[in-house]
């Protein structure tokens, strides 16, 4: 037997001892609690929270620190050592191994829990030399439980301390030297009073310059800061999108079939999705990273003309929190990862309310007016409901009389033309289509419905909105827009940027009482609004309302926590113990798409064995973007005039396909087979789902009926039907 055989004889004794020799009924009900506990999650928040508002600027280094570290452990080192070793757990590799909880299929060396409990008990140990008498002990008993419920080798649980301690101190000194370096050239002020991060100790604070001199220097620091902040999100954006964590979601990849497809607008949405997915695709390749590209590039523009005219405006540190807050929104989080028409929207209005604010000063110049405009027709181009911002500039005249002089010059008159020669493309196109999007726009708003008021959708509304938009911050900002009203007239930006925000948010609010109204429909208001928010609880914290501070620092925390899950919701299922039902995974419309597409694959490639050939219907035109994009052979055939995925045949017009011609499969392919695929509905919990998880039961589903056949329609453009089976 050679030495490395001899070791893994022993480390397997050693599991089996822990396993199943000291096995007893105490550790047989302590053991899996450890691996995640419903109070776990809430405790870690609680704690952050604590150490952000009181804890100093060393609390607020070490929390810093810590989500580096644990991040580093957990999502870079220990998962490519897996992907390196893929050694398989002891729960599927041994027959008579103890599984006390869940057994994952990713790999077994290193632990993955071991490393991020030795790496917080090493952050723990710099900033907090007594932190090791509980966290230490803590940490071994994870690692041991780890064993005992028979999920990882004791090597497993031993290579994880090593990377997540090793993790810890790298983190570290690496912050600690990047902080010596750039602290003393970019941040003076702020280094001089903390000139070491590790140690913690500040210095005596210095009398502040209350001169011109002082305060431009301090707002130089937070504007700097600003931009490490929006270059390092840019960075960690396309790093997630080029690991490709998750897959494209049926819209996205809807969309990429359109900018194979070239016109002046589509059936739904006007071009600028399938402009800017070319152009994606043009420098990427079409690959997920390409039809994404632009999206975290338009967040990172958004991020930074936003802090600049904060900056300009109010001052760079408000510009700095305000972007700090609005990278804790989620809606505004996935939008700066998806390429939905969304991003491109936030942006032009952001860009148009920007113009548009500087257009209505006393200096206001044509120009402002022409770059309001241009912005304004781009985001037409880019989502329909970008002329609501003609609507918010009406209101803004009404209501502040000196911004009225303007209308007696000709820049409002020559944006309003810009406006409207962007909306010819789309008038264009629908006149030679039979004016369908107008009729599309109208199904969706429902406006055909008859009116019976009902709360139902409110409250679907606003709960949604309250999820999307983080919970602090929403109420933060329905609160600012009711309370500065009586200040309006002391600041007329105030009223501006309620203006820009409200009559979007509250319009739809209303609509709500009348039909279901979709939580990204407001995302233009987004922006308007928490900029209000945080120029009316500034002005609130100055006059001595101290909790806007702890409510900050609770908005922050919750906001990247969401985030992290949105990214990578198994995390929610290391820290409880038990993985997200199916149907509430927020990632789950944008996994397992190439998966599916291969499993459609190997049913063509039974069927291409009758000597026909055989092409794929999708029963939703998402589904047919998602098999375009996934199957090579699908991918190949786009622009040869025969498509292999094409969507189920319709009488009327139901989405994009319906009016290229290739995508016609009736008459055009007689005597070929085809797959037909059909998704059902994902399960979903009954009610009282979340106990039931938190408290490790067994979840009820609500009864799933089996797919629909092939609709009447498609069964009798074939001679044949053959149900293949459910997978």
């Amino acid at each position: 037997m050679n030495a490395i055989s001899w070791l893994e004889a022993l480390d397997t004794a050693l599991f089996r001892w822990v396993n199943q020799s000291v096995a007893n009924k105490v550790f047989d009900w302590l053991m899996p609690r450890l691996a995640g506990h419903l109070l776990f999650l809430p405790t870690l928040l609680a704690a952050g929270v604590l150490l952000l508002c009181k804890g100093g600027r060393r609390g607020r280094v070490f929390v810093l620190c810590l989500a580096l570290a644990i991040g580093v452990a957990d999502g870079v080192v220990t998962n490519t050592i897996k992907q390196l070793v893929a050694r398989p757990r002891p729960c599927i590799a041994l027959a008579d191994a103890r599984v006390l909880i869940g057994c994952s299929d990713s790999g077994s060396m290193p632990s993955a829990h071991a490393a991020n409990w030795f790496a917080a008990t090493m952050v723990g140990f710099v900033f907090y030399r007594r932190s090791w008498r509980g966290m230490l002990p803590a940490a071994a008993t994870i690692a041991f439980s780890r064993v005992y419920n028979g999920v990882h080798y004791p090597s497993d649980v031993v290579a994880g301390a090593m990377v997540g301690a090793g993790s810890a101190v790298a983190v570290v000194w690496w912050a600690n030297a990047l902080w010596g370096l750039i602290g003393r050239k970019w941040f003076p002020l702020w280094w001089q009073r903390l000139p070491s991060l590790v140690e913690g100790r500040e210095t005596r604070k210095p009398t502040p310059d209350r001169s011109a001199t002082g305060q431009a220097t301090l707002d130089a620091h937070w504007l700097r800061l600003g931009y490490v902040l929006i270059v390092a999100l840019l960075r960690f954006r396309l790093g997630y999108l080029a690991s490709g964590a998750i897959q494209l979601s049926k819209d996205e990849a809807y969309q990429w079939l359109w900018s194979k497809h070239l016109a002046l607008s589509y059936y739904s949405k006007p071009p600028g999705i399938a402009l800017i997915q070319f152009g994606g695709t043009s420098l990427w390749g079409d690959t997920q990273f390409g039809v994404r590209f632009f999206s975290p590039v338009f967040a990172a523009l958004l991020s930074f003309v936003l802090l600049r005219f904060l900056a300009r405006e109010t001052g760079a540190r408000l510009g700095f929190l305000v972007l700090l807050i609005v990278n804790c929104v989620p809606l505004l989080g996935v939008g700066a990862i998806l390429m939905t028409i969304d991003p491109p929207l936030v942006l032009c209005w952001t860009l148009a309310m920007i113009a548009g604010w500087r257009a209505v000063q006393p200096a206001g110049t044509t120009k402002h007016w022409l770059l309001a405009g241009v912005a304004t027709g781009l985001g037409f181009l880019s989502k329909y409901s970008a002329l609501y911002l003609l609507v918010c500039w009406a209101l803004f005249f009404v209501l502040w009389p000196p911004a009225r002089v303007q209308l007696k010059r000709p820049g409002p008159y020559l944006a309003l033309l810009v406006v409207a020669l962007s909306t010819l493309p789309v008038i264009l196109w629908n006149s030679q289509h039979g004016w369908i999007t107008v009729q599309h726009v109208s199904e969706n708003a429902a406006l055909g419905g008859t009116w019976r008021p009902t709360l139902r959708y409110v409250w679907e509304f606003l709960g949604a909105e309250a999820g999307l938009l983080n919970p602090v911050f929403f109420a933060g900002a329905l609160w600012a827009m009711a309370a500065f009203w009586p200040r309006r007239q002391q600041n007329p930006l105030w009223l501006y940027l309620f203006c820009l925000g409200a009559p979007v948010f509250l319009g739809h609010l209303v609509w709500s009482l009348h039909s279901r109204i979709q939580p990204n429909w407001i995302a233009p208001a987004v922006l308007p609004m928490f900029c209000l928010m945080a120029l009316y609880w500034e002005t609130r914290w100055r006059e001595g309302v101290r909790a806007v501070k702890g409510w900050l620092a609770a908005g922050v925390v919750l906001g990247l926590v969401a985030l992290v899950v949105m990214h990578e919701s198994n995390l929610i299922g290391k820290l409880a113990g038990r993985p997200l039902p199916a149907g509430v995974d927020p990632l789950r419309r944008v996994r397992a798409w190439k998966q599916t597409s291969a499993v459609v694959a190997q049913a063509r490639q039974k069927l291409l064995q009758e000597g026909k050939p055989t092409f794929i219907i999708a029963d939703h035109y998402g589904m047919s973007g998602e098999f375009s994009f996934y199957l090579p052979e699908a991918k190949a055939s786009l622009g040869t005039g025969e498509p292999l995925v094409c969507c189920q045949t319709t009488l009327e017009p139901e989405n994009q396909l319906y009016f290229w011609p290739e995508y016609q499969y009736r008459g055009r392919r007689r005597g070929q087979n085809a797959i037909y695929v059909t998704e059902s509905e994902p399960d979903q919990p009954v009610k009282g789902w979340v106990w039931n998880w938190l408290m490790g039961r067994e979840i009820g589903y609500a009864e799933v009926p089996p797919p629909s056949p092939p609709p009447v329609l498609i069964r009798q453009e074939f001679e044949s039907v053959t149900d293949l089976g459910v997978h």
